[in-house]
């Protein structure tokens, strides 16, 4: 790959020298007779551009790629057109209004080149994805505005918007829409959007190159890095001389981009990684966390001094009459100085509460700020009238509440900034798992027999597949791979949890971001980018992060009339005590010396006002499912979101596979009978034949055991088998040397027809009395052996079945093995409850039975045959050693392949749900407690009133309370019975 860029720069140098490496032809219309060039940009906005790669066969030199391009260039409606002579491709980009792939082809055939279109993995997409942060969302309301507001435009599929994340997830149609319109709905609601990821299959790097001096190079750039293989979209600021490129990584990487930038321009541009900064979703947060805090410091320089005139200096005889000057009639000294430091804090630092309310308002709903904005505005505004009335008359003498308003606003920032603080902690998990990948690798060059030429340093970023790096001990694995050289022990704990270290040889794979312990190790890497293990884990886990948990949707419709019914209660609150004073319907020894009865029923209008708090509600239950899976994580238990941590705590009912789940997963071959003579290594031969096409455990034990008869071949070819079929939950069959062979159990033997021996049935009988699985082996008809195979239980599988009764959780073992086997291995781990000899839709049948009885069941496995049932069940648990395809299916997946994982999983849930449970009752509990209080409820009886700066400041600290409450389940420990769980080391041949 890399030869043919540097052909492709070498071809564009010689040709072009300093000048474009592309013609440019000014005269060519973009867009069809009578769209004038004012109107350009207006039809560029509004319209989307499609893209299309065609293969050009017969071009030779750059000429041919010139006279191709030329050609499409002349068509209406073509944005830009990128002609590789090398690999005979045509990217063009135009607006479908005008002009279609079809003409488009034609115009190449008709120079005189074979064009076919190729269609483009994005483009076949009906589905792509997109991930966004929200900055600025504060309470559900915000989360449901954005939300209702992308479900409406025509191509969104499928919207997820959280609020403990500050993210959307949105699914669309990219045939009708892309991301920029998406981004440009949220910010129309109000909010600020920023792009976090587009599609799921795309690696993306961001480079800065230096040495660009015009528009004119950085056009010269992005042309020659469109036409490479691989590459499916560049973005380029022209500002700060960055490059975003989104590309495949089995046909491209960041070092081939980096050599064709080089070599455009004669060596005049550089190319590095882009320094992180700027514009990150991190930054982002932390330049929220960072205005917040400048907000409240800012408001305290204000609002102390107004609190100690108003409060204190009330209680200082000389200063007391220095404030108590009258100026004007009845306005005194520190009534204008109140009102002079209260303004700022208003209209400048609390403006967030005018912009957040009028969004809000502009979008049909109310939220947090709606309610602030009336309380501290009642506040002030009443305080200027006072003011204003007392400057105008000589007998008025009025209290003012400018502290109210100034130190309601300082309060609730200073709740609105620990608030974020701890929201930001409860996505530590995935912050450590991103530090995970090391930052530079050692980048080796072999020669074509294998032996090292040179090492570089590099960036970890730069790797690409099939790059050859080397890993000292104590280093991290900077990418997934395999071992070519060396041996050492590897220590895995960080990605699967597993505490003790793995040992790895040639041939072994390897996980980007685990740590190397004592030998060295030359690796290829394979997956790298998005595809490598430790981003898909981080993806699974932030995906899991936006999931909403069923119980959220309680909040969400309680939001929904919450702001409303607030502001009514309140008013009705002003209403009632203004009523009461003015008709005496209480005694006038309740109103405080300092204010009339209006004022008295003010306060507690605002009091209801600003102490109810929406914010609680919405974070109860998305800040406890973020904290919980990201524990999970961190023990090896991916939980693939709010749904399946809902389903898995009401678990009363758990159905186990026992192949590779209750046991190892490694059967061997253990005896060996014929009831025929013949030797026995052709007999393995034939039945290796035939077991070799299949991907059954059994069945590579078999090839395993066959390969001891032929210990001189490193890896012994078989017979080659004809008509091979296999039969789902019954074995195989296949014609090897002319012979017909089937390997399976008594039911494939007894549905062909083929008489099973008294000898045969006996040795069934006893191997399937020592949980050991007999396979029968029938040549041309005829029963020919049987073979034990033994696959040992996992270590501690009976002390998890005992655990799990006493969590009142009944267990169930469904297997395709007979059922002589599967009630040995039942017995062995204490269950009762066996379904043996069942084929995958049986298993999924059964799963439905248990539900239909009320049962909530999960579903553990490891196998293809698994899947349905893992779909079927209510939570399915997917071994992390099992098949991609189980773990596809799967909720939960098991990352260290043990039992205990199973509990762990379970006791997490419940804990999660325990933990939200009383993130409501707190919530619900502190809003119908303190809004009656706030209303006056005691005050007839005990005299206490909660003026409204305190009413404000218990507001914020209840949100801060239900994300620390939420926090707290960063200390969940695993069952102590766990810890007590003797584990028993098995030994394998």
């Amino acid at each position: 790959m890399a030869t043919k860029l540097l052909a492709l720069a070498c071809i564009r140098n010689e040709s072009y020298g300093n000048l474009s490496p592309r013609p440019h032809y000014p005269s060519m219309p973009k867009y069809p007779k009578g769209v004038s060039a004012e109107e350009t940009a207006s039809v560029e906005s509004s319209m989307s551009k499609a893209k299309a790669v065609y293969a050009v066969m017969g071009m030779t030199c750059s000429a041919c790629a010139g006279s191709v391009e030329k050609a499409i260039k002349r068509l209406p409606g073509i944005h830009d057109a990128v002609v590789d002579v090398l690999n005979n491709r045509a990217l063009v980009l135009f607006y479908p209004s005008f002009v279609n792939e079809e003409t488009i082809r034609e115009t190449i055939e008709d120079v005189g080149f074979q064009a076919t279109l190729i269609q483009d993995e994005t483009s076949d997409k009906s589905t792509q994805l997109c991930r966004i942060g929200i900055n600025g969302m504060t309470c559900t309301t915000c989360s449901t505005t954005v939300e209702k507001a992308l479900q409406a435009i025509p191509g969104v599929q499928n919207v997820r918007v959280a609020l403990a994340t500050e993210a959307a997830e949105v699914h669309y149609d990219p045939k009708i829409l892309n991301y920029n319109q998406i981004l440009a709905a949220i910010e129309d609601t109000g909010f600020e959007a920023t792009l976090i990821s587009t599609g799921e299959d795309m690696n993306k790097i961001h480079l800065q190159v230096d040495g660009i001096r015009t528009d004119h190079s950085m056009r010269m750039i992005e042309n020659s890095l469109q036409a490479l293989p691989g590459v499916h979209g560049i973005g380029v600021d022209s500002g700060v001389h960055k490059i975003a490129i989104s590309y495949k990584p089995d046909m491209t990487g960041p070092r081939n981009f980096m050599k064709v930038i080089e070599s455009t321009g004669s060596g005049r541009f550089k190319a590095r990684i882009f320094p992180e900064g700027g514009g990150g979703r991190e930054n982002l947060k932390q330049e929220e966390i960072k205005q917040y805090y400048r907000s409240f410091l800012w408001s305290l320089v204000f609002t102390i001094p107004v609190f100690l005139t108003s409060m204190v200096f009330m209680y200082i005889p000389r200063i007391k009459h220095g404030l108590d000057t009258k100026i004007v009639n009845m306005l005194t000294t520190g009534e204008i100085i109140r009102w002079v430091l209260s303004t700022p804090v208003q209209f400048i630092i609390g403006r967030r509460f005018y912009t957040g309310s009028y969004k809000a308002l502009r979008h049909g709903s109310a939220n947090m700020d709606v309610l602030i904005a009336l309380g501290t505005n009642a506040a002030y505004f009443y305080s200027v009238y006072s003011v204003l009335r007392a400057a105008t008359s000589p007998h008025f003498e009025g209290t003012d509440f400018f502290e109210t308003s100034s130190m309601l606003i300082s309060f609730i920032l200073l709740g609105k900034y620990l608030e974020v603080l701890a929201k930001g902690k409860t996505s530590e998990a995935i912050a450590k798992l991103m530090d995970l990948a090391p930052e530079t690798a050692t980048l080796l060059t072999l020669d074509e027999e294998g032996n090292v030429i040179s090492e570089e340093e590099i960036d970890s970023r730069l790797i690409q597949r099939n790059d050859v790096i080397k890993i000292i001990p104590g280093a991290k694995v900077a990418s997934d791979g395999y071992v070519l050289w060396g041996q050492s022990h590897v220590n895995e704990s960080m990605i699967t949890g597993e505490a003790r270290p793995v040992a790895k040889r040639k041939g072994d794979t390897v996980i980007g971001g685990t740590v190397n312990e004592n030998g060295v190790l030359h690796i290829k890497a394979t997956r790298v980018g998005s595809e490598s293990a430790l981003a898909q884990i981080v993806r699974l886990v932030e995906s899991a992060q936006m999931a909403k948990a069923p119980v959220q949707k309680f909040a969400d419709r309680i939001s929904k009339y919450f702001v409303p019914l607030v502001i009514i209660l309140s008013f009705s609150t002003w209403l009632a005590w203004f009523l009461a004073g003015k008709f005496h319907g209480y005694p006038e020894s309740w109103i405080p010396s300092s204010m009339d009865s209006f004022q008295l029923a003010l306060q507690f209008g605002i009091s209801v006002m600003v102490i109810a708090c929406p914010c609680a509600l919405g974070l109860a239950t998305p800040t406890a499912v973020m904290v919980g899976t990201g524990v999970g994580a961190s023990q090896g238990v991916l939980i693939k979101g709010g749904q399946a941590l809902e389903s898995a705590h009401k678990v009363n009912c758990i159905v186990f596979d026992k192949t590779g789940t209750l046991t190892v997963g490694k059967p061997v071959v253990v005896n060996t009978k014929l009831f025929k003579n013949m030797v026995l290594r052709d007999f393995y031969e034939l039945i290796a034949a035939t077991e070799a096409n299949s991907e059954h455990p059994l069945g590579k034990a078999i090839v395993e055991y066959a390969k001891k008869f032929r210990e001189d071949e490193d890896n012994p070819l078989w017979p080659e088998a004809h008509d091979f079929i296999s039969i789902t939950g019954h074995g195989v069959k296949a014609t090897v040397h002319n012979k017909e062979i089937m390997v399976g159990n008594k039911s494939l033997m007894l549905d062909n027809n083929i008489d099973i021996p008294p000898d045969a049935e006996e040795m069934l009988g006893e191997t399937e009395g020592m949980a050991q699985t007999g396979i029968l082996v029938s040549i041309d008809g005829e029963l020919t052996g049987v073979l034990a195979i033994s696959d040992p239980l996992k270590p501690g599988a009976h002390e998890v079945i005992s655990i799990l009764k006493s969590m009142q959780v009944r267990s169930i073992v469904v297997t395709g093995d007979n059922w002589g086997t599967a009630k040995s291995i039942a017995n062995e781990v204490g269950i009762e409850d066996v379904i043996a000899e069942a084929k995958p839709e049986q298993k999924a049948e059964k799963v439905k039975e248990l539900q239909a009885l009320g049962y909530t069941v999960a579903m553990v496995g490891d196998g293809i045959n698994d899947s349905p049932a893992l779909v079927a069940a209510d939570v399915g648990m997917a071994i992390g050693a099992g098949t991609d395809i189980a773990i596809e299916a799967a909720d939960i997946v098991l990352m260290k392949s043990n039992l205990e994982d199973v509990i762990t999983a379970i006791d997490l849930s419940r804990k999660t749900f325990s933990r939200i449970r009383l993130n409501y009752i707190w919530a619900l509990g502190y809003n119908l407690l303190g809004i009656p209080v706030a209303a006056g409820a005691l005050f007839p009886t005990t005299g206490f009133r909660l003026p409204p700066w305190i009413a404000g400041a218990a507001m914020a600290a209840s949100s801060v309370s239900v994300v620390c409450c939420s926090l707290l389940l960063k200390y969940y420990k695993r069952p102590k019975k766990l810890n007590n769980l003797e584990i028993r080391g098995i030994m394998i041949e």
